[in-house]
């Protein structure tokens, strides 16, 4: 009997061969860091300029439930190549890198295994154990290690993009024209992916977009500022993101450090435009979609917070616009209220691709969507925190209309509590009902999902990475004081190659720059 593996090969294989390059579609997936969906005009901020990207929404879909299941570069973008959930991925800042069984099915693996040219620029944000960045996976590279730099001269693989684009923001979008004319140049079907730097901080614009917003004073949103926050968990404080409302001057110069944001993704606007126009003028855009999305979110200033990682919606939903030419829905100016997740980017780039899509995915294929963008692809999503301090970690769960969240930690100064809000009455979340006698029925549904969401981590956790003990941490039944230690088990000793020391020293690196 063939094993699951050789089944699954052989299918992609066959799926392949059967398809001819007319069959398969260009996918061109585009992912900015830290963009939230204020930022972008389509979704409702008049302050805000971004002319192509609302052009890609009224050619698309716009997506208006679409949540990163971590809220963090590395473990985003290993939910994103995976379409697993990061505790079946089982990577990210200080817990570990990916196993290479695990990027095996990766979606840039699997395409280029069925004929697709793959090519990758930008923030790759992860290490494959013996493999690194894994750049050898793809036809066309042009990504880098850490955070990489906003200056293109400093990123190897771009430097050649260096005195005609200075910045690595347009940077990368020359690299997409190169790999577009490239791929038609060969005659195979295209699978771009382009991982922006922008807008991660520290703040950098490209100085050419210095007018753009000079001078401009920017609406705050109405739950802006620590007042706002009162009412959220005091574990959700003892994180980086508290203090940042004030270091990073959310509460002195909005005004400044919004037009520093905004800029930096005014030129990924520009970037986007110059890939569309590449589309265009090679005769490809019928049979070319294009995806564009963020790895997570920014909170800017929302309830008093700053960065990113936390559960609220500023920081874990974020902007997500699809355009399939092909599909009766092209051009229609249509929104989807479904609720989707970067887990479920994977399965739909190898559904479109005509591949079969691994069991092994959390994720589902958003091609239904497409077709018909009023139907639904699930009722709930996990979202979770696994980074910085252990009380700010922890599991939530999230419907179109609610999102639970249960904060496990606790000590002589707080005890683990609960946050239930109804996003569509209250969709700037001020409001908590965990503690409402009248929203007690809701409450007992979403714990009931939680403890679902929790049997799925016990059961299919990865049994390395210090993920495995989160289901005894995130059980609501086990009383605080009597569960596991939150001291992670020390790393066995493995043989001193330098190659391992600098990768580790590289991921401490990142861990601290990573918001």
């Amino acid at each position: 009997m063939l094993s699951r593996l050789v089944v699954f090969t052989l299918a992609t294989y066959l799926s392949a061969v059967s398809l001819n390059a007319a069959d398969r579609p260009n996918i061109i997936y585009l992912m900015a860091d830290d963009q939230n969906t204020l930022s972008v005009g389509c979704y409702g901020n008049p302050d805000v300029k971004t002319p192509h990207m609302d052009q890609l929404a009224r050619d698309g879909i716009v997506f208006d439930h679409h949540y990163n299941t971590t809220s963090i570069c590395m473990a985003s973008r290993s939910n994103v190549f995976t379409g697993m959930y990061e505790y079946k991925t089982g990577t990210n800042f200080t817990h570990g890198d990916m196993k290479p069984e695990v990027w095996q099915k990766s979606y840039p693996v699997l395409m280029r295994e069925a004929g697709y040219m793959t090519a990758f620029a930008g923030k790759f944000g992860l290490f494959v154990e013996g493999r690194g960045l894994c750049e050898d996976d793809f036809d066309l590279w042009g990504g880098g290690p850490g955070q990489t730099a906003y200056a293109t001269a400093q990123n190897k693989s771009m430097a050649k993009y260096a005195e005609k684009y200075p910045h690595s923001t347009l940077s990368y979008g020359a690299f997409g024209q190169d790999a577009i004319r490239e791929a038609v140049k060969q005659d195979k079907p295209l699978c771009l992916s382009i991982s922006f730097k922008a807008p991660h901080k520290p703040a950098t614009p490209d100085p050419q977009f210095d007018g753009v917003y000079a001078g401009k004073k920017f609406t705050k949103p109405a739950n802006f500022g620590r007042q706002a926050g009162e009412h959220f968990s005091p574990q959700s404080k003892q994180g980086r993101q508290y203090p940042r409302f004030s270091e990073w001057k959310y509460d002195t110069d909005y005004d400044g450090e919004m037009a520093k944001y905004y800029q930096q993704i005014y030129a990924i606007d520009v970037a986007v435009g110059m890939i569309r126009d590449e589309v265009k003028s090679q005769g490809i855009a019928d049979n070319t979609v294009i995806i564009y999305t963020s790895d997570n979110g920014y909170i800017c200033g929302a309830h008093g917070y700053g960065s990113k990682v936390l559960p609220m919606e500023e920081s874990s939903r974020v902007p997500m616009m699809i355009y399939d030419p092909r599909r009766p829905t092209a051009g229609k100016q249509m929104r989807c209220a479904a609720l989707t997740g970067n887990i479920d980017f994977a399965p739909t780039m190898l559904e479109l691709a005509g591949l079969p899509v691994p069991e092994n995915m959390d994720g589902v294929s958003l091609s239904p969507l497409l077709q018909d963008p009023k139907s639904d692809v699930r009722e709930e999503l996990a979202f979770m925190n696994l980074y910085g301090p252990e009380a700010t970690r922890s599991l939530t769960v999230i419907t179109k209309d609610l999102k639970y969240t249960y904060w496990w930690f606790g000590n002589s100064e707080m005890e683990p509590t609960e946050e239930l809000f109804h996003l569509t009455r209250d969709p700037m979340e001020m409001t908590n009902l965990a503690s409402n006698p009248e929203a007690a029925p809701m409450l007992e549904k979403m714990r009931r999902k939680y403890d679902s969401q929790l049997g799925h981590w016990k059961q299919h956790a990865v049994p390395y990475n210090n993920y495995e003990k989160y289901g005894e941490l995130f059980d609501r039944d086990i009383p605080w004081d009597t569960k596991l230690t939150t001291k992670a088990k020390p790393a066995k000793k493995q043989p001193a190659k330098e190659a391992k020391k600098v990768r580790q020293m590289q991921r401490r690196k990142n861990a601290k720059a990573a918001e």
